[in-house]
């Protein structure tokens, strides 16, 4: 361990880092003695080469970037279709064509976001699944740009291109008839979307961490109900389904859930031993599972008063979050997408996956100095 010697006092509020301890990398800030250039070197070169030593050794998949091989792969694919792909000039189904010539330019878009994209602030289970994760959002961006320039009649056609039970006329509902706070009608309003708004307000929890952020969403969303009812029939709800049904009871399910994620993450103890040095099966197994946790985990504390810029941000993520939940409603009655349909499902976990890293960073640039 390079120290200074015993002659001359060490300098005060200074760590002085051993490059080959681990426990030192970790959990101390690093500093160089003074006026000491071999020194300072050699401890620049040894954590260099102990980071890259510990990821590869830590490592359950393979970090190092495979450009040319999935390249050449996906050549190679593009190639073998075209040549081999039979087709029948008289008998070809053009629709057919348009399908898989779609899904493989997306597949071409993934595949070049997995490569090129930049890395964004998670690394589990890998930084190419957040890519990809990046790309399907920069897609599904694209696709909404797209919708902006068309009419609310050629957007149903296209989307009954995609799925013939798609673009025929919702059924409306109204979930305001009988407001008298009976038995029968409580549980007349229950169904199998009081799972999904349970499940919503899990996720919304688990990405913001802030208890008091997600009640005030929750509360605004419910005026929005109540301003917007006008344009949707199914907003329009009893008092006691606004209040107690979603707020009180689905909301608050979802929130305390969700939160309580946030706290079992925050005290987990983690491990940072590389894949090699565990010897158990079981350890093994249990590390290969981890991969799909969270490395690391931060707390949010978003400090509204603190300062008009975190007043600003707070505000802003407030009105995103509104207006993604407004969207989620207002595309179903416009574009005529049942309820039920897959496509709301894929959307809402979409959203979820690209708010995670998006969050944090938003977090990030708020806080960091």
């Amino acid at each position: 361990m390079y120290t200074a010697s015993s002659s001359s006092p060490e300098p005060a509020n200074k760590a002085i880092i051993d490059p080959l301890n681990a426990r030192s990398l970790q959990v101390q800030p690093v500093a160089y003695i003074d006026n000491d250039p071999p020194t300072e070197f050699f401890c620049m070169l040894s954590l260099l080469i102990y980071s890259v030593l510990y990821i590869d050794n830590d490592a359950i998949v393979d970090y190092r970037p495979r450009t040319l091989t999935v390249l050449s792969a996906m050549i190679i694919g593009l190639v073998y279709v075209a040549i081999y792909r039979e087709e029948d000039d008289k008998g070809s189904n053009t629709a057919t064509n348009i399908k898989f010539g779609s899904m493989a330019g997306v597949g071409f878009f993934l595949l070049f976001a997995m490569l090129q994209f930049r890395d964004g602030p998670f690394i589990r289970p890998h930084p190419a699944f957040w890519r990809i994760v990046l790309g399907l959002g920069v897609l599904y961006q694209m696709f909404l740009v797209f919708l902006l320039f068309q009419n609310k009649f050629d957007a149903r056609l296209f989307l009954r291109a995609i799925d013939p039970t798609l673009g025929r006329p919702l059924p409306e509902r109204s979930y305001a008839d009988n407001c008298e706070l009976t038995y029968d009608n409580v549980k007349n309003q229950i169904d199998i979307f009081v799972v999904y708004h349970a499940t919503g307000w899990y996720a919304k929890a688990v990405v913001l961490r802030d208890y008091w952020f997600c009640w005030i969403l929750s509360v605004m969303f419910e005026i929005m109900e109540y301003s917007l009812q006008h344009q949707l029939n199914n907003f329009a709800e009893c008092w006691w389904d606004h209040w107690i049904l979603d707020v009180l009871i689905c909301n608050w399910i979802g929130l305390y859930f969700g939160m309580k994620t946030c706290e079992y993450f925050e005290m987990k103890g983690y491990s940072w031993r590389g894949f090699k040095q565990i010897r158990s099966s079981k350890g093994r197994v249990q590390r290969i599972v981890q991969q799909f946790t969270p490395h690391h985990w931060t707390k949010f504390e978003w400090g509204t008063t603190k300062s008009f810029k975190n007043y600003l941000a707070v505000i802003g993520l407030l009105f995103l979050f509104l207006q993604a939940e407004l969207n989620s409603f207002y595309l179903k009655y416009l574009l005529w997408i049942p309820p039920e349909h897959p496509l709301n499902s894929y959307r809402a976990l979409l959203l979820f996956m690209c708010s995670i890293p998006g969050t944090r960073e938003a977090y990030q640039y708020l806080t960091d100095k």
